[in-house]
């Protein structure tokens, strides 16, 4: 496998205009040594991750100055270019960081001047009139609040910069209007509306981020009607509210702008305790316009007097739920009364919402509302909890939802079910706090009835492993203990796979828990192996063909993941189940026939998984304490195809491309080629062709190994993964083994053998060529094993005649100048070994 190439740092670089660099030289000193020379250097620089290196020299080199550097109009000068710098890159720049990261680092004596430098460069960017730039400094503005110090200045309203923040909020609010106005000129030319939606979208975001950030907002002084920041809020809420309802813009960008009203109103509204109230009124559609202050019916005119529609209150709620504080009930009676109103406003919304997107909006604003009841009963009164416990209405309409769109063909919208159903349980575990959870009547109505269904609902699965995880497996196990083996049962539905399988992982995990707290002692297990490794079994013995391919691929690897000990549990059943039926019937067949595997086919397909998942330490201890060699060679040549696989994939597949292939499985390896290349199923042979080509993977790999222990001579005893005889034993035993191969693989092809004994072994060659394959001028360990082989003409030009129709292009590998085959040529009279390749292209005409 090659060594995926690491991607190169894409950097652009930083430049600066004319003036700015004239500035620079006229600074430069002589020696090249000050802040201006230094920056000079990086802009003349063609390449952006070399500018990186001479911006991260920026404050070292400032550190040596002392204070009185302040008052050099070098720095004063330096300081303005690198504010300029820092506003002319990219948000994606790399550079952009880095220079934000080294000014964070600044001496604090500069401060003060690197502030003001900055926030004078920022406001000849909130100056532009271009609009097609608004985008760049609204990115700017985003970018001065992340992790850098210098931009954060603005966002302090005590610090003598709030005219700052004044013309960032007059900006912002200039710029949205701008844009929303532009869309409309440009109805119709959907890439440009696109990008302007898109700028639409961070213009939001970035306001809200702004008032989220900003400190010192608790102060009043702000909040006067003639306050141009209070003036600038008032706008900003207008433009938001009008977004809300405006069905031309995108949904996204009418959704943030429902969390943004429900933001402005939380940060602009006095008291706070009468937020709740508010909010709860607007979603009712009940404000009393007489009570409300004046700046709120001037910007939310359409909140309080108008017809809402029902994707704006939905947006609402999204809002209501994502921005306010409900942890801790810090919001008080007032806040669980707005929390009630939320859910019936959703409900009412259920009922009335058809378009898809909004399905998928109400879906996550659900399951955020039971995210938000969670946090409330944490802390909440008697009264919302006897609301809120699952006998309740609200919850019993939650339940109906999550039944009604449990099967929705959206996966988003599926998972979302699946918070919901999973908090729900939750919240009633909130409202008995204290009790005993089973028998509690509401899990019990809630366990039977989910029983009831059908397998075939997918839903159920999903429902039963939320209902585990939160109450045990115990319960359900009391009702039914065959539970496990209907599961697997419905293993043979291809669809309902990998929810039943998730479910049984669920299931036998939290089962195995409960156990292992129940008891010390080691009695549990057997238990634990009778309700879910015995069911399995019963499958991979007596199931159907889709059961038991189904079951393999999808349960066995959890469940020996999760409890590799139960693969001895599993041999020893299935072996002792092998040797009742021999016992009896004194036959192979008794182990299975052409059409069931039988207990033996269970035994290798349970070994094989186990082994390609690395819960078999090494080849030779399996075999010594797991599974005899007659087992092995009763499985390569049972009369069930799959059985054969799965024993041949047994000895082939190994997690470790470089674990030595044993003489055991090379004698078995050698044993299956004899008796199983006339395989009539294209199918099996593909397989067949398959996995020894995985073997033969290994073979060369583990050679390297075995080939630089061997030059090391070390001596150390060989690490036990690897081999317990010295590696060039080892090695020999290769080349004797695939010289073997060889041969028996040419001795198939003589003239008369069937076609799938010929396709067979042409197609092992061909891997075996490709694998061992060495480009000129390279060494290879095992390359003398086909040195061995010796063909009779006649042999040769039957194979190739074959070849014409099967594969040329593998006999043409074979026969590469690196490996030389060696040819009776007698016939004609010539040993020149030139002919074979004019043989060939003669024959391949």
């Amino acid at each position: 496998m090659g060594v995926k190439k690491k991607k190169e740092m894409q950097v652009a670089v930083l430049t600066i205009c004319h003036q700015d660099l004239e500035t620079l030289k006229s600074f430069a000193d002589v020696e090249g040594k000050n802040l201006a020379s230094l920056l000079l250097r990086c802009v003349q620089l063609t390449d952006g991750v070399s500018q990186i290196h001479y911006v991260k020299q920026i404050v070292p080199l400032l550190e040596k100055v002392d204070e009185n550097g302040v008052c050099d109009p070098t720095i004063q000068s330096c300081l303005d270019i690198l504010a300029g710098i820092y506003l002319s890159l990219s948000l994606k720049n790399p550079l952009k960081k880095v220079l934000a990261s080294s000014l964070n680092s600044l001496p604090e004596f500069f401060l003060p001047e690197a502030v003001h430098r900055f926030t004078s460069r920022l406001q000849e960017e909130l100056n532009t009139t271009d609009l097609y730039s608004y985008r760049k400094v609204i990115d700017n503005i985003s970018s001065c609040m992340e992790n850098f110090n210098l931009g954060k200045a603005f966002t302090v309203l005590n610090s003598g910069l709030s005219y700052s923040f004044v013309s960032v909020l007059h900006f912002l609010q200039k710029s949205l209007i701008e844009i929303v106005e532009e869309n409309r000129k440009c109805a119709g030319n959907h890439i440009i509306q696109t990008q302007l939606m898109n700028d639409l979208l961070v213009g939001i975001r970035v306001s809200m981020m702004l008032v989220q950030k900003v400190q010192d907002f608790q102060g009043n002084l702000w909040k006067a009607s003639n306050s141009p920041i209070w003036q600038n809020m008032c706008g900003l809420l207008s433009i938001f509210t009008k977004f809300l309802s405006d069905d031309d813009l995108l949904q996204t960008v009418q959704s943030t702008s429902g969390l943004a009203i429900i933001l402005f109103i939380k940060t602009m509204f006095h008291p706070s305790e009468k937020i709740p109230h508010l909010i709860s009124s607007v979603l009712l559609h009940s404000v009393d316009c007489t009570s409300v202050p004046e700046w709120f019916m001037s910007s939310c005119r359409s909140l309080c007097c108008g017809n809402i529609s029902g994707s704006a209150v939905l947006f609402l709620c999204q809002g209501t739920l994502a921005m306010l504080d409900w942890q801790n009930g810090s919001m008080g009676r007032s806040g669980e009364a707005l929390l009630l109103d939320t859910a019936h406003v959703l409900f009412t919304l259920s009922s009335q919402i058809k378009e898809p997107t909004l399905e998928m909006f109400l879906s996550r604003i659900m399951a955020s509302w039971t995210n938000s009841a969670i946090q409330v009963l944490e802390s909440s009164s008697p009264s919302l909890r006897d609301s809120l416990n699952g006998n309740s209405s609200i919850v019993g309409r939650l339940l109906e939802y999550v039944y009604t769109h449990w099967e929705h063909p959206l996966d988003a919208l599926r998972h979302q079910t699946k918070i919901m159903f999973k908090n729900l349980l939750q919240m009633h575990r909130l409202t008995v706090e204290g009790a005993v959870l089973v028998p509690d009547p509401f899990f019990v109505k809630l366990t039977e009835s989910l029983l009831r269904l059908e397998w075939h609902i997918k839903g159920k699965y999903m429902c039963l492993g939320c209902l585990v995880e939160c109450i045990g497996i115990e319960y359900i196990l009391a009702i039914d203990k065959t539970i496990p083996s209907q599961i697997l049962e419905v293993m043979g539905d291809q669809s309902l796979v990998p929810y039943a399988s998730d479910l049984l992982e669920t299931m036998f995990k939290n089962h195995k828990s409960h156990l292992k707290s129940q008891t010390a002692e080691s009695s549990w297990i057997d238990q634990w192996h009778e309700t879910w490794v015995s069911p399995l079994l019963f499958i991979l013995c007596e199931g159907n063909l889709d059961q038991k391919s189904y079951v393999i691929d999808y349960y066995l690897p959890k469940l020996l993941s999760y409890s590799p000990e139960s693969l001895q549990y599993m041999v020893k059943i299935l072996q002792t189940s092998i040797d009742a039926k021999t016992g009896q019937e004194q036959s192979f067949p008794s182990l299975g026939s052409c059409n069931s595997r039988g207990a033996l086919g269970a035994l290798m397909a349970c070994l094989r998984i186990a082994r390609a998942h690395g819960h078999l330490q090494s080849a030779t201890d399996t075999w010594e304490n797991l599974v005899s060699g007659a087992r092995i060679k009763q499985g390569l040549i049972h009369q069930h195809c799959q059985v054969r696989i799965d024993t041949l994939g047994l000895l082939c597949e190994s997690n470790r491309s470089t674990e030595i292939v044993s003489m055991e499985e090379m004698q078995w390896i050698q044993f299956f080629i004899t008796y199983n290349l006339n395989s009539q199923s294209p199918g099996v042979r593909q397989q067949i062709c398959s996995l020894l080509k995985k073997l033969f993977c290994r073979i060369q790999e583990s050679s390297q190994v075995l080939y630089k222990l061997e030059q090391n001579k070390s001596k150390h005893e060989p690490e036990k993964e690897l081999t317990k005889q010295h590696p060039s034993v080892s090695l020999q035993q290769y080349k004797n083994f695939m010289s073997s191969i060889c041969n028996s693989l040419f001795e198939a092809l003589f003239p008369g053998s069937s076609y799938s004994t010929r396709f067979s072994a042409l197609t092992i060659l061909g891997s075996i060529a490709e694998v061992f394959h060495v480009p000129e001028g390279k060494f290879s360990v095992l390359l003398p094993f086909f040195e061995v082989l010796f063909l009779p003409y006649n042999s040769c030009l039957y194979i190739m005649k074959f070849a014409k129709k099967l594969s040329p292009f593998s006999l043409i590998i074979i026969c590469q100048p690196q490996s030389v085959i060696f040819m009776d040529y007698a016939y004609y009279g010539n040993s020149s070994s030139s002919y074979l390749p004019n043989l060939f292209v003669a024959v391949l005409r």
